[in-house]
């Protein structure tokens, strides 16, 4: 049988083919309507610019044509003769059933039933078409077969589901056995780490919501995200690293926050600091790292400053993990976890505090950043501020003040309270607000003796406990100023006269802790039989 060339088809601009129009047409739906039924002699000329798979997927379906309908369909060229077939119309209605997109789609549902190897083949095809390969639904199922795939694997590994994202998958053991065991339990559960490291990020992107959305183990995603960014980043470039960060960043931020270490979320951040990434990416990073406050460290924090900026550490940005954390914990935050990050930002403004060009609102932002009951003592926040201001004494009064306010004195110790009666840096009047807090603390302690006492003790042994008070060791009477206090003299002398109540404050705190003695003392020897005389206990005036 002659064949004829009346059709010359252009594709993209690759390569011409001459074809027979009779034959292609039979197969074409697109190409019928077309040319119509026209046979003429005449050599007709189509233009294809946008044709998929360029000139060597339309060479694959000529041959389909020419072969009467007959093709090797493979996982290599599955997704390219599916996306020519249906821009060319190549249906049913046109040649019945020896059609290639019927034949495509038969295989495409048979993808449950192929192998690891032609799974991955077809995938890296579905990436070079990926609009077409997503929109015809061989992406979504080939990533669902390979999801499901995973699922059973993992079920088996028990590295799959005893794992943290801070152990590697390993726990020692003595016998050497059994920790290989576990090695290869690990080596069971990320297996595949290194074959889906080569797809590009946006079906990283696709693959990890399929895992999300069949509840695969957060563990090994977040571990496979991590594999996945340091792989690709030994020949990628620099939009190419930053691509890479903001889809590592966005599958992480999709994960529960327990299935990534802090330290794995710092170590991003140390390489997104060098990349301009976009703003939607990292706050998404900044939120992780906040959330996880509580587990970073002193080095974590101590971040350079942005290039051009004058102070040493990037303050700004653990403002904004503090109020993450704030935020993102709610009514989660436990007592435990607060504390740990006042300790921490403790540590953190005491490494910042020498720094000379720390603005004076940033420090005081740190100070406030945390409530007053995330920290139990106030010492530390203390010589943080003595150091501040000692770099910084160019400060005014008021913002000295504004500083200084900001203390608890009511949890300042013994020793914290006599550094600060006797520092000058500290303004005045803090001084005093010191000194009044003290007296209100152990008003109170006295107050809670003084009950506590009352409900063991009758009149008559009141009265037994005020002479023997007299009498006793140390009974001698101490007596806080009660009156007004002057603050308009000159510093010095106020200082000195605040020194002096100082000794009564601390010398009445050691006869509270005294009596406090002798009360549990008497609790302990005091019997629902006994009748005699109570023990007595000092008293003192105040």
């Amino acid at each position: 049988m002659a064949v004829c060339c009346d059709l010359e088809a252009d594709i993209n601009g690759e390569e011409t083919f001459l074809l027979d129009k009779k034959i292609i047409c039979s197969f074409s739906g697109r190409l019928s309507k077309l040319f119509g039924k026209s046979t003429g002699a005449n050599r007709n000329k189509v233009i294809f610019n946008d044709f998929p798979g360029g000139a060597e997927n339309f060479e694959l379906i000529s041959r389909f044509c020419y072969n009467k309908g007959e093709i090797d369909i493979n996982p290599s060229n599955i997704s390219l003769l599916y996306s020519a077939a249906e821009f060319m119309e190549m249906s049913k209605s046109v040649s019945g059933n020896c059609n290639l997109l019927e034949k495509t789609k038969k295989c495409i549902e048979e993808l449950g039933y192929w192998t690891w190897p032609d799974l991955l083949v077809a995938l890296k095809h579905c990436q070079e078409l990926q609009q077409v390969a997503t929109s015809s639904g061989i992406l979504e199922k080939c990533l669902d077969s390979i999801v499901g795939r995973l699922a059973i694997a993992g079920e088996a590994s028990p590295c799959a589901s005893t794992s943290s994202p801070d152990s590697s998958g390993l726990r020692l053991s003595c016998d050497t056995r059994s920790t290989e065991s576990l090695k290869n339990s690990f080596s069971r559960a990320n297996w595949w780490f290194e074959d889906l490291s080569v797809l590009s990020p946006n079906l990283v992107e696709m693959l990890v919501k399929s895992m999300v959305s069949h509840k695969y183990n957060q563990v090994i995603i977040s571990r496979f995200l991590l594999y996945y960014q340091k792989s690709r980043f030994f020949t990628a470039s620099s939009d190419e690293k930053r691509q890479v960060l903001e889809i590592v960043i966005d599958g992480l931020y999709t994960l529960d926050p327990s299935c990534i270490s802090c330290k794995s979320l710092f170590g991003i951040l140390r390489v997104v600091l060098n990349l301009n990434i976009s703003k939607s990416s990292r706050n998404k990073l900044e939120c992780m790292i906040g959330s996880q406050m509580d587990q970073a460290t002193l080095d974590n924090l101590l971040i350079p400053s942005p290039y051009g900026r004058s102070y040493l550490y990037d303050v700004n940005l653990v403002l904004r993990f503090l109020k993450a954390f704030l935020r993102e914990g709610g009514w989660r935050l436990s007592p435990t976890r607060m504390k740990k990050v006042a300790s921490l930002m403790d540590l953190y403004i005491a490494e910042v505090a020498p720094d000379p060009f720390l603005r004076f609102s940033k420090f005081l932002a740190l100070v406030v950043a945390l409530p007053d009951s995330a920290r139990d003592c106030w010492d530390e926040l203390y010589h943080a501020i003595d150091v501040y201001l000692e770099v910084h004494a160019g400060l005014s009064e008021e913002e000295k003040l504004k500083i200084c306010c900001a203390l608890n004195y009511e949890k300042l110790s013994s020793d914290a309270y006599v550094h600060l009666s006797q520092n000058a840096k500290f303004p005045s009047k803090s001084s005093v607000q010191a000194l009044v807090s003290q007296q209100l603390k152990l008003k109170n302690l006295l107050q809670g003796t003084k009950n506590s006492k009352s409900d063991m003790d009758s009149p008559c042994k009141l009265n037994e406990t005020r002479g023997k008070a007299k009498k006793g060791e140390g009974s001698e009477q101490i007596v806080l100023y009660s009156g007004r206090l002057d603050i308009s003299g000159d510093n010095e002398n106020l200082r000195a006269h605040l020194q002096g109540m100082q000794w009564r404050v601390i010398e009445l705190e050691k006869l509270c802790k005294k009596m406090q003695a002798q009360m549990a003392k008497h609790m302990k020897s005091k019997t629902p039989t006994t009748h005699g005389t109570a023990r007595s206990l000092p008293r003192f005036c105040s």
